[in-house]
């Protein structure tokens, strides 16, 4: 599977390389849909996810014998997949597939260089409908074309280590807690002595940092950006009221974990030390190797309002000025992402379906099974309302709003201060992007 959620973004810009004149390959516009094609599939996959992914690609082979696909990782990261893109455009020798991360969305769309696939997702076989709200958007990122189709789809929920609840005499929490319920039970969780911590936050200034954010400021009726999509909102009263209530539970509670890492609170977590994380479905696997007593439920609310953010991840698909090319690497694209090879592949390696029907089927109920709060994540998807800004500017943004929040939650500052600069810093990326 892709590197753990959520620290890589790619520098504002970047894809200014593919305006690059690239070498004049021969432009193939009748379809010929048994002329051999030869697809390039770059994965971006660990070397688990990758065998599941090779299977099926021998098997598409197989049911098509004109098709050959080439995969691989196609950078040493997934992270660094973005610059390896620019510089195929600008060499005019682009993939005719990606695994690309959501937040890169709006930059691939303007490179000019996608192809868009929306009257092909709008089929019946497709259940377009059935991809959450966040995934359509993210595939969607102005509303004008369809760049690629769900690969990945997620959402943080709140896990809670049972042993430590239970050793403090807690009641464990429910899918009706606030966040001031959350807030009091991280008090009486948290033992300085015991080196025991209520809950934990990213301190890294990272994506991790940032995203973990959204939700207090969407349940308080905030917005990350203006109508507009080309200012930051943020720096609102509904921002500085969700920065204040972090600020207060690490700064004045002193009953979270401030992590420099976004790694270490997980280990924390699964080692008995950390009550809370508000986290994803990728750590379910590790909890379970780690044999933590653990449970799931979707996070606190404000108002009755539940929401969470999703990070949906894509399969991009490449214009190559080859009509056969788009044809086949779309028809596999379509093919990957049907329940059937869903089944096979993200829900093989632990990750969510990316359809609301295949809840029920036996593939997922086997695999939440397996692991416990797979079904609770799962049903949380229908609080990922809103998708996070694919702008090109929201890198700029990110980085501003993580190192607000890190200095805040370390002491350094006024939640209406620190946001106010980082909305300074957010709207320069914006306007340069």
């Amino acid at each position: 599977m892709p590197v753990p959620r959520r620290t890589a973004l790619a520098a504002t810009g970047l894809l200014a390389l593919s305006l690059a004149t690239g070498c004049g390959k021969e432009e193939i516009t009748v379809l010929d849909t048994s002329a051999d094609v030869h697809l390039t599939f770059w994965s971006g996959q660990s070397d688990e996810a990758a065998g599941f992914l090779q299977e099926l690609v021998d098997e598409f082979e197989e049911l098509h014998p004109n098709v050959t696909i080439e995969m691989s990782p196609g950078a040493s990261s997934t992270e660094e997949l973005l610059q390896k893109l620019a510089a195929s455009f600008a060499a005019d020798d682009s993939p005719d597939i990606s695994y690309t991360f959501g937040s890169w969305a709006s930059q691939l769309e303007r490179s000019g260089r996608t192809l868009d696939i929306t009257r092909e997702v709008a089929g019946p076989d497709v259940a377009w409908d059935e991809f959450t709200e966040a995934a359509r958007q993210t595939a969607r990122p102005t509303g004008r074309r369809t760049i690629g189709v769900p690969a990945v789809v997620d959402n943080i929920a709140l896990f809670y280590n049972e042993t430590v609840f239970d050793r403090a005499g807690v009641d464990h929490p429910t899918d009706d807690w606030t966040w001031e319920d959350f807030r009091e039970a991280a008090k009486q969780l948290t033992d300085p002595a015991a080196h025991t911590y209520g809950y934990a936050y990213s301190v890294s200034g990272s994506e991790e940092t940032t995203w973990q954010l959204w939700p207090h400021l969407w349940q308080n009726g905030g917005a990350i950006l203006d109508p507009s999509g080309t200012r930051s909102a943020f720096a609102s009263p509904e921002g500085v009221r969700a920065l204040e209530f972090l600020r207060a539970m690490a700064v004045d509670d002193r009953s979270v974990y401030l992590d420099q890492t976004d790694t270490k609170f997980a280990q924390l977590f699964a080692s008995d030390r950390v009550a809370m994380m508000t986290s994803g479905p990728w750590e379910l696997s590790a909890l379970k190797t780690a044999g933590t007593s653990y449970g799931v439920v979707q996070l606190p609310g404000t108002g009755g309002n539940h929401e969470t953010v999703s990070g949906p991840d894509l399969w991009t698909l490449f214009d190559n000025d080859d009509v056969n090319r788009a044809h086949w690497a779309t028809r596999f694209a379509l093919w990957l992402t049907s329940a059937e090879q869903d089944a096979r592949f993200n829900l093989a390696v632990g990750n969510l379906p990316l359809r609301s029907s295949e809840a029920t089927g036996e593939a997922f109920l086997a695999q939440a099974r397996e692991l416990p709060g797979l079904d609770v994540m799962q049903a949380n998807a229908a609080n990922a309302r809103q998708s996070r800004p694919t702008v090109p500017g929201y890198n700029g943004l990110s980085e501003a709003v993580g190192n607000a929040v890190a200095h805040v939650l370390q002491g350094q500052g006024d939640p209406e201060d620190a946001l106010r600069e980082a909305a300074t810093a957010a709207d320069k990326a914006l306007r340069q992007s």
